[in-house]
């Protein structure tokens, strides 16, 4: 305890002002305070280091969309607890706690919108729920997101944020790698883009399955792209890996990506690629 508070706890006129915990962020790039207010008008990157903070769905639409278009998806019915998973916790008290935090009713919330003038239907991973963890629910999401975007004939633009599969719901969680995969075939068999925007962070089999089969491939600045860890892969191969190893620079400087493109760029680089890959069909 310092001087100064020792000297306000026996004086009892002193008037003890306390701050809000929300008024301030500590940015996990620079370690940097962060005035809550000033990080939210700069699109959620520090105004310090540019380190481009975590978002859900509802803030990625509000950056992203038209004003007015925005109209999210309905959640998808699913089974809920399959196999009756219990760890430290029942997996169905997990799930009520996910929902109550991130305000979700679970990792991947779609909608349909526009983006300057295109058409465009827009899933959201949101990594606040279990770490974006691709389950029943998620599976189901994606190729609702699909069918969404086939049946308003315009692109589905999938911006990904997950820890990989849901361990929880085990062998199902795995069958939604095939399922979002032939998802994604449906959508050009109709002959319509699939964009992917890679964000902090993409890993495990979200990073094996519909993560890596855009036809365009983007990420946001510094952010994590992995299949597995870093320790992992060094003690398999017995080799240092580089300090920018599993970035999205490295995956961009090795020919993964197409484009590294920051936030406040990013509404209109993919207005533009829209704009490239359905003109003639946003012409009509």
């Amino acid at each position: 305890m310092s001087w100064l508070n020792s000297v306000r706890n026996v004086i009892p006129f002193v008037v003890k002002k306390e701050t809000p915990d929300h008024l301030w962020h500590k940015c996990k790039g620079c370690g940097q305070m962060v005035f809550t207010k000033e990080l939210e008008d700069n699109l959620n990157v520090c105004p310090k280091c540019d380190h481009h903070d975590r978002i859900g769905p509802k803030a990625r639409f509000r950056h992203l969309l038209d004003e007015g278009s925005c109209n999210e998806l309905p959640a998808p019915k699913v089974p809920e607890d399959p196999l009756k998973f219990r760890d430290s916790k029942r997996y169905a008290d997990r799930l009520k706690a996910a929902r109550t935090s991130a305000a979700e009713t679970d990792a991947l919330v779609n909608a349909r919108g526009t983006i300057l003038g295109h058409k465009v239907v827009v899933g959201v991973q949101d990594f606040a729920f279990m770490g974006g963890s691709m389950g029943l629910a998620v599976g189901e999401a994606f190729v609702r997101g699909v069918e969404a975007a086939i049946a308003d004939n315009c692109p589905y633009v999938i911006f990904t944020a997950s820890g990989g599969a849901r361990m929880q719901e085990g062998i199902l969680s795995l069958m939604q790698m095939p399922r979002t995969t032939v998802a994604i075939q449906m959508l050009h068999d109709a002959g319509l883009p699939y964009i992917v925007v890679l964000t902090d962070p993409t890993s495990g089999g979200v990073m094996a399955a519909y993560a890596m089969l855009g036809d365009v491939q983007i990420a946001e600045p510094k952010a994590t792209l992995a299949f597995t860890g870093r320790r992992v892969i060094e003690n398999t191969i017995r080799e240092k890996l580089p300090d920018d190893f599993q970035t999205s620079e490295y995956y961009l400087d090795h020919g993964m990506l197409d484009m590294v493109v920051h936030r406040r760029d990013l509404r209109e680089r993919l207005a533009t690629v829209i704009g490239y890959l359905t003109g003639s069909r946003q012409a009509a």
